[in-house]
């Protein structure tokens, strides 16, 4: 036997222990912030904007106008939207409106119409939930919303429901009962895409989209002027 197999032989043999599993729960509790919501809310929205990203607070009876008129005063020549109801209502909103983009729909298979795809100016996209401590929004990409609408366009314009901010990452994975089947490609974000060379000149846009702009929908419990400070 060689030295190899003998020391193998002993590892086998060896008792089996189980051990016991961490108490993760216990161990991100001591981090909780113990904000209120409205605070919790304005330190998700500084640290948003720290990465050089625009919020617009707005109520979710009103966003697809809101959103217009954003629009309207910063044309776009092209929108790819989501075939899927939120994509939808933007459309019917943009429909002869006033400096409205021209809309896209990702209704068809990538490999035909790349050309087109790199040539659209911004993309409109759902968030699947918000995490405070950290200033992101995760993306919960699938067949409607591809990686590809955040990914290609130079503006990504994310649709977020205030009402799904987490305080932390341990959180926001328990809460969207991550354990229960993820996507291929869930996805993290903290602003537009940035990177820097080795003498730390920050560039926005040499993986992704060089603007992100979120359209925040605040709960009905929450008072809109309590964030004036934060929108402006």
């Amino acid at each position: 036997m060689s030295a190899r197999d003998a020391i193998l032989a002993k590892l086998r043999a060896a008792p089996r222990r189980e051990l016991d599993r961490p108490d993760l729960a216990g161990h991100f509790r001591r981090f909780a912030d113990g904000d209120g919501e409205v605070a919790r809310l304005r330190r998700w929205a500084a640290a948003m904007r720290a990465a050089k990203t625009e919020i617009l607070w707005t109520r979710e009876a009103d966003w697809d106008a809101a959103l217009a008129s954003w629009l309207a005063a910063h044309p776009q020549p092209s929108l790819l939207l989501p075939d899927a109801p939120p994509g939808r209502r933007l459309a019917r909103r943009l429909e002869g409106a006033e400096n409205a983009p021209r809309l896209v729909c990702f209704d068809r298979e990538l490999d035909g119409w790349k050309v087109e795809l790199f040539d659209i100016a911004a993309g409109f996209t759902t968030v699947r939930c918000g995490i405070a401590a950290t200033g992101t929004l995760v993306l919960w990409p699938d067949e409607a919303e591809p990686r590809t609408m955040s990914l290609v366009p130079p503006l990504h314009i994310a649709l977020f429901d205030a009402a799904a901010l987490y305080p932390d990452f341990y959180s926001a994975m328990r809460g969207e009962r991550w354990a229960d089947g993820m996507p291929t490609n869930a996805l993290l974000i903290s602003g537009p895409s940035k990177t820097a060379d080795i003498q730390q000149t920050l560039a926005y846009g040499a993986h992704g989209p060089r603007e992100l702009l979120v359209v925040a929908l605040l709960p009905p419990h929450v008072d809109m002027a309590e964030l004036e400070g934060e929108a402006r």
